[in-house]
Parts: C-alpha cells; sequence; structure tokens
C-alpha cells in the first residue's frame, strides 16, 4: 500500500459505513439538538458526503490533481484552526476530510448546531484509525493554530479577518445560489428545482434562494410539480413558523407575492430570501443576466439551469451535490492546506 492509499483508506472505510443503518441512531439524536436537522435531511447529508466524497476512486483522482504532494511521504505537521458552519447536516466535514488529508493536525472550532454529527464522524474516524486520535482536537479558542479555516457571515468574516490576518488563512463570507430559467423546463427539471431550493429547508450556501425567468414567466407549473412536498414543510414547526411570519408581514405591507401555502415567490432585485421564500427576477436576454450575475459573482455559490445551458451552471437538482472539488467560496482548500 503506498502512501496515497494509506491517507485514503480510513476515508473509504468510513464512507462504507456512513452508508449503513449504523448512523440511524445519531440522525435522531442530531435532530432532538437541533430540530432544522430532520432525521431525512440527515441521513441524505451523511449518505451524500460517502458517495460523493469518500469512494476510493473518487479520493485518488481528486487527490492526484495534487502531484507533488500526493505521493509526499514527509509532511510537516500545521495545526489547522477550522472555524466551522452548522447551518446544515454535517458542513463542515469538506474542511476536515482536506486538513487530515493533507497530513496537518485539525483543531476545530463546532458550531453549536451541527455539533453532535461531527463529533460522531470524528469518532468514526479514531476507531477506523486509532492514530486520528493524536491529530484531531476540538477547541473552543484556536490561538494554537498555525494556520485557519474559518466559514461565518459577512459580518463575523471582519472579525475573523482581524483576528487571523498574521497568519495563513481563509475567510469565507456569506454566498448563496440561484437558479436561470428558460421557460422550456420539464415537470420533472421544475422538480429537481424544487428540491435546489427546499432541501435542508433552504437553509445552505448552495440552496437557491433566486430563480431569474423571462419575461411573462408564469410559476404555474413549478408550483403544481412541488406540491407532493407540501407536507415535510407545512408539518415542521420551524420552517411553517417562518412561512407565517413573512407571509404576514407581505400581506400588511401589500407586497405582491405568490403563495402556495408554504412558499412564497416575490419579485426582488436581492439575492438571498428569508426562509420559506424564492425571490425572482426576469430578465430579456442571456447576455445581459450573465453580465448581472458576473457583477455578483462573489455573492454566488453556484448557478443551476437546465441541463446547465447558462454558462458554468450545474444541472437543475445539483445545487446540494457538490464533488471534491467544488470548493466553498472557489477557494482551493487543499491548495491551501498543502502549500503550508
Amino acid at each position: 500500500m503506498n502512501n496515497l492509499e494509506k491517507r485514503i483508506a480510513p476515508f473509504v472505510s468510513l464512507g462504507k459505513l456512513l452508508k449503513t443503518n449504523a448512523i440511524e441512531e445519531i440522525t435522531y439524536r442530531a435532530h432532538s439538538q437541533n430540530h432544522w436537522f430532520t432525521p431525512e435531511f440527515v441521513t441524505e447529508s451523511l449518505r451524500s458526503i460517502a458517495s460523493a466524497y469518500l469512494e476510493e476512486e473518487t479520493l485518488r483522482q481528486w487527490l492526484q490533481s495534487y502531484p507533488a504532494w500526493a505521493m509526499s511521504e514527509e509532511v510537516t505537521p500545521q495545526k489547522i484552526g477550522v472555524v466551522m458552519a452548522g447551518n446544515i447536516p454535517a458542513v463542515g466535514f469538506h474542511d476536515m476530510l482536506c486538513v487530515l488529508l493533507s497530513g496537518h493536525h485539525l483543531l476545530a472550532k463546532l458550531s453549536s448546531d451541527d455539533r453532535l454529527l461531527m463529533l460522531f464522524l470524528m469518532q468514526q474516524l479514531k476507531e477506523i484509525d486509532p492514530s486520528f486520535a493524536e491529530r484531531i482536537t476540538v477547541a473552543e479558542r484556536l490561538n494554537a493554530a498555525d494556520a485557519f479555516i474559518a466559514t461565518g457571515s459577512d459580518n463575523t468574516a471582519r472579525y475573523f479577518e482581524y483576528y487571523f490576518s498574521k497568519k495563513p488563512h481563509i475567510i469565507r463570507r456569506n454566498r448563496t445560489s440561484v437558479g436561470v430559467l428558460n421557460g422550456t423546463e420539464t415537470s420533472e427539471e421544475l422538480d429537481a428545482l424544487g428540491r435546489d431550493v427546499l432541501q435542508y429547508f433552504g437553509l445552505g450556501c448552495r440552496n437557491v434562494s433566486k430563480v431569474y425567468v423571462p419575461e411573462g414567466y408564469r410559476f404555474d407549473t413549478f408550483y403544481e410539480t412541488i406540491e407532493p412536498k407540501a407536507n415535510t414543510y407545512i408539518n415542521h414547526h420551524k420552517y411553517f413558523n417562518n412561512y407565517e411570519y413573512n407571509k404576514s408581514v407581505y400581506l400588511v405591507n401589500r407586497e405582491p407575492h405568490f403563495d402556495n401555502g408554504f412558499l412564497m415567490m416575490r419579485k426582488s432585485e436581492s439575492l438571498v430570501s428569508p426562509i420559506s421564500v424564492l425571490f425572482y427576477e426576469t430578465y430579456t436576454s442571456a447576455e445581459e443576466l450573465a453580465a448581472n450575475l458576473a457583477t455578483q459573482a462573489e455573492k454566488i455559490q453556484c448557478i443551476v439551469s437546465q441541463n446547465g445551458w447558462f454558462p458554468n451552471s450545474l444541472p437543475l437538482g445539483q445545487a446540494q451535490a457538490p464533488t471534491l472539488s467544488d470548493y466553498a467560496d472557489g477557494v482551493d482548500t487543499m491548495a491551501f492546506l498543502t502549500s503550508l
């Protein structure tokens, strides 16, 4: 077994574990701690990690794109302080994977919203390979770190910039995702868009919070297509409380909007919509829209469109299906870590 295979092996084993019923208990425990993390969404997230990140060949091909490092037997371990987000289940896993595969030590400041899931994944790795016990530390303060990766809001990013400025760092800010429709989408494709919008209750930076549509576009078919999802959202008290609050605001302020009983749509130039609301804006040409989105590139995580026809977009339904190389904010985390 060469050095690359040794690094990969524990993660391949973890991936196999995440595909079994061994995760059932933690899905319910995570939900009891954070009601946004339904057992269904936690299971979906963990299974996605297993299939998208932890297949042996997938890992090997990804790491071989860093050739000088991948086969190196010698890595000088650094302590990497990682401030993890907690907006969707196990969202900090990709950073943990990058830090450990690059040969460094992880100092993780966990989000209280996602603490149980991340501790579960760390414990499974330690049981698979006991050497990780010395390389994974959960900490409230990251003073001992040699470099930093921090994910937060635009406000916390300014705080991170101030405190981490003297050491190598990646600091991520607020981002969201958008969809581009051309009016020829099938019901299946609109259902896939519904998944991009509603999966994880729309809390992720890869969730679509706004769609761009041609002038005169009607949302009837979209609403008809996502109607079967109604029970999931109407019966989730935290989501539905947001829906009722936002609906009240729109009604009191007499703001025009569409409403199907669990997802409202409102015309807006803003990118980030509230929970239970999808913003929309019309466009007259793809070229005009491309120029518009280019000016907002630093705020957009990904774009989805029918079969990925719009430049630099993913197919509808793929917003929450990132690959190992789909780095948050477009900053190559592995290149950063392997250059330290």
